[in-house]
C-alpha cells in the first residue's frame, strides 16, 4: 500500500484545512485508514480513523467535534477536514493504513503497516 498525504499549510487559529491521503497498491476493503500527528519532541498521537468498508469512524477526544474523517471510495482517497483549528493542533500529520483492525487498537500506531509521508500543519495565534 502506498499513501500520499497532502493539504497541509499555515492557517490562523479558528481557521480550517482539509488534508488528503491518496492510497494505491491494492484493494482496501479490509483496511482501516488513520490519521496521526506528531509535534516536535512529542510522540505520534492518534487523530482519527475510518473503516474502508462501512465507513465507521473514531476520533481522539482532542479533535472530536472539530475534525471529520471521510473517504471517497472511487478516488481511493481519505480526507481529514479540520475546523476551528487551535495552535495545539500544530504538527506533522501522517496518514496510515492497517488491515482488519478492531476498534480498540485504532489509536495504536504500531498496528498500522503502511504510512504516508507527513504533511505539516501550522496554526498561528
Amino acid at each position: 500500500v502506498q499513501l500520499q498525504a497532502s493539504g497541509g499549510g499555515l492557517v490562523q487559529a479558528g481557521g480550517s484545512l482539509r488534508l488528503s491521503c491518496a492510497a494505491s497498491g491494492r484493494t482496501f476493503n479490509s483496511y482501516v485508514m488513520g490519521w496521526f500527528r506528531q509535534a516536535p519532541g512529542k510522540e505520534r498521537e492518534f487523530v482519527a480513523a475510518i473503516k474502508w468498508m462501512g465507513g465507521s469512524s473514531s476520533y481522539a477526544n482532542a479533535v472530536k467535534g472539530r475534525f471529520t474523517i471521510s473517504k471517497d471510495t472511487a478516488k481511493n482517497t481519505v480526507y481529514l477536514q479540520m475546523n476551528s483549528l487551535k495552535t495545539e493542533d500544530t504538527a506533522a500529520y501522517y496518514c496510515a493504513a492497517g488491515r482488519s483492525l478492531i476498534t480498540s487498537v485504532l489509536p495504536n500506531p504500531a498496528k498500522y503497516d503502511s504510512w504516508g509521508q507527513g504533511t505539516q500543519v501550522t496554526v498561528s495565534s
